[in-house]
């Protein structure tokens, strides 16, 4: 296998939960030197980000390497900077002002380094009346709309069964650091990337915002069917339910012909989309009788035959057992000290040339702190120092 994309370059990761470590994860998996910075001592199991025993850890930090630092202690952030000078990266996500009171701003590591890159990932934004706001998953959620247009007519607002706008903002911030290592090629310099888990809710919110944008029309919730086209939605089988979304008259008219009901394609109430949109319950109920006949595989396989798009809907075991899955190698295995054979969700893009084959379980706390300082130039008398000091 060739050398990993980002092997020429050095992450430090001040992040904790999940919206920088999605980020940082991007780099470790692809090669990156990824040093996770923690603070000295153990982490008690309830605190966020948890012991390295919980398999959502596991999955969160894997491919890393970790050292405790102690960033309040000035011996601790002098070491801090002293990794800095030779890293590339810097991600944090924490509150705003904290970077400002540990002296770890980007103005205070650009003096040690210029090329430096510091990736934030905030709530709401490193500035404005909510930068000061605790932000969280399901509060960014809220505020960006999602929960508005999530779930059944007149059920009341309902967040996302994933933490979304966690899991976006960490790739956008990845995205942003990329960027910037791309035009430090060409500059030589440096730069603050920042994102937030809101900025990055209302970019998904794409064409439901753009609903408003250009229209001033304010979407609400349409639970399973699709906001605008039908029939896409979930329709009842012989054994469960399945997912149809026959987009386009013609689509439709392939549908109609596979439940042997053509006279379906000629209604008047179903000749265009906006009447299939305006009569959607009439026409959701129509085919649900039918689909109700037969089980989801026997449908699943007539209506891909016509290339109508459809699918079964399955659990979290039953997508990981599926065998479309299984051949993207979306679960990849790991052998963990402690706990041995574990595994871990893959990477969702492949490189023709630069796939990663080998995972490694997330460090202990500190597990890694002679050798990565030993590397950064510190001498283990140095390093007994600070240890003894408390700075580590």
């Amino acid at each position: 296998m060739s050398e990993l994309p980002l092997a020429r370059f050095t992450v430090l990761d001040l992040t904790r939960v999940r919206s920088g470590p999605a980020a940082v994860r991007q780099f470790a998996d692809w090669g990156a030197n990824v040093i996770k910075i923690e603070e000295p001592g153990d982490m008690p199991d309830d605190k966020p980000g948890g012991s390295a025993q919980f398999a959502d850890y596991q999955n969160t930090h894997r491919n890393k390497r970790s050292v405790t630092l102690n960033l309040k202690h000035p011996k601790g952030r002098a070491a801090f900077l002293e990794l800095v000078k030779k890293a590339d990266v810097v991600v944090e996500n924490y509150r705003p002002n904290v970077k400002f009171k540990l002296g770890i701003d980007y103005e205070s590591l650009r003096k040690v380094n210029p090329r430096i890159i510091l990736s934030s990932v905030s709530g709401f934004g490193q500035d404005g009346p909510y930068k000061d706001r605790p932000g969280l998953d399901q509060i960014a959620q809220g505020l960006g709309g999602i929960m508005s247009v999530t779930g059944e007519p007149g059920r009341g607002p309902m967040r996302a069964g994933i933490p979304i706008a966690d899991l976006t903002s960490g790739l956008f911030c990845a995205i942003g650091t990329l960027v910037a290592l791309l035009e430090r090629d060409v500059s030589g310099q440096g730069q603050w990337v920042q994102t937030s888990l809101l900025q990055a809710q209302v970019w998904m919110m794409d064409f439901q915002i753009m609903r408003w944008l250009m229209n001033q029309e304010i979407p609400g919730q349409s639970g399973n069917d699709h906001p605008t086209s039908s029939p896409t939605g979930v329709f009842p089988t012989a054994d469960g339910y399945m997912n149809i979304a026959a987009m386009g008259t013609e689509m439709f008219v392939r549908l109609a012909t596979v439940l042997g009901a053509p006279e379906m394609a000629t209604d008047p109430r179903y000749t265009t989309l906006q009447l299939r949109a305006k009569n959607r319950p009439a026409l959701n109920a129509e085919i649900g009788e039918i689909t109700r006949r037969e089980t989801t595989e026997h449908w699943i396989s007539l209506l891909n035959r016509e290339g109508v798009p459809c699918g079964s809907i399955k659990n979290v075991r039953e997508t990981m057992e599926d065998p479309q899955v299984q051949h993207l190698r979306m679960a990849r295995r790991i052998e963990h000290p402690k706990l041995g054979e574990i595994s871990v969700v893959g990477q969702a893009v492949i490189l023709s040339r630069t796939q990663k084959d080998t995972f490694t379980a997330a460090p202990e706390r500190g597990e890694h702190n002679d050798e990565v300082f030993g590397e950064f130039g510190f001498t283990p008398a140095q390093i007994a120092d600070l240890r003894k000091e408390g700075a580590i």
